[in-house]
């Protein structure tokens, strides 16, 4: 498979994960919670948060479900948030709820495969496949004494915290840039705007990054460029690029924009 067929077969799964019966386009609400008990807009049981866990007090009668559990929730229970390696997922029928937790505040999302942004998806607008812009790139850690965490404005309207791990650096059409990047798994994240951003392009995307070799050498390739969660739906707490991470260059390669029927 060459390089043009692996980004075609990149795009097509990403439709799919995007459209599936709880992907980003189903999510329709992300409540955050207190320490007292209170209900949620088209939800039965009362919930709050207590000790970094999504608690629920429910009857039978309301049909709510604990994954691995025998029967309907009766009585109170504790839901461990996505951060937990052994956390709870709830359901009400086919939809989905999913206790979090950011920066010490739990909430639980709500996905719903009726979603209306679901049923009206057409589909991920991209550029057309381009293998100039996949280009070389050299990862410079922070070290170790100035490992960072730099606050920046989420999709929410709020600022949170976005640990970082390095800078990398690549040229494009015969200019040099550098991007502040985190680690990811194996590998590396950034959040960029560009030239295109908020004109034919989301406001915003994320990019990944294999992990660099012993010398620092990676490759950046914006073909893959992709949506982040808070194109999909509006409830998601998305990153906006940390300072120095807006290009000046116009990037027209990988997604631009969800469209709708």
């Amino acid at each position: 498979m060459n390089a043009a067929e692996e980004w075609k077969h990149w795009t097509d799964s990403r439709t799919a994960a995007v459209s599936a019966p709880h992907g980003p386009l189903a999510l329709t609400g992300t409540h955050w919670l207190g320490p007292e008990p209170a209900e949620l807009p088209g939800l039965p049981g009362r919930w709050s948060a207590s000790d970094g866990a999504v608690r629920l007090r429910a009857t039978a009668a309301d049909g709510i479900t604990l994954k691995g559990a025998d029967g309907p929730v009766d009585g109170e229970t504790e839901l461990r948030p996505d951060t937990s390696p052994d956390a709870d997922l709830a359901a009400l029928g086919e939809v989905l709820l999913v206790p979090i937790e950011r920066e010490g505040e739990s909430a639980l999302r709500v996905f719903d495969p009726r979603s209306p942004a679901r049923e009206a998806f057409a589909g991920i607008a991209v550029y057309p496949y381009a293998p100039e812009w996949a280009v070389r790139a050299v990862f410079t850690p922070f070290g170790a004494e100035s490992d960072q965490v730099v606050l920046v404005p989420n999709a929410d309207g709020r600022e949170r915290p976005l640990a970082v791990a390095g800078r990398i650096a690549f040229t494009l059409a015969g200019e040099p840039h550098t991007l502040t990047v985190s680690g990811s798994g194996a590998g590396l994240s950034g959040v960029i705007a560009d030239a295109t951003s908020g004109q034919t392009t989301y406001r915003f995307r994320f990019v990944s990054l294999p992990a660099p070799d012993a010398e620092g050498r990676t490759v950046l390739d914006f073909n893959r460029a992709y949506l982040p969660p808070c194109a999909f739906a509006d409830h998601f707490v998305c990153p906006f690029p940390p300072p120095g991470n807006r290009l000046t260059v116009a990037v027209e390669a990988g997604e631009k924009q969800v469209l709708s029927r």
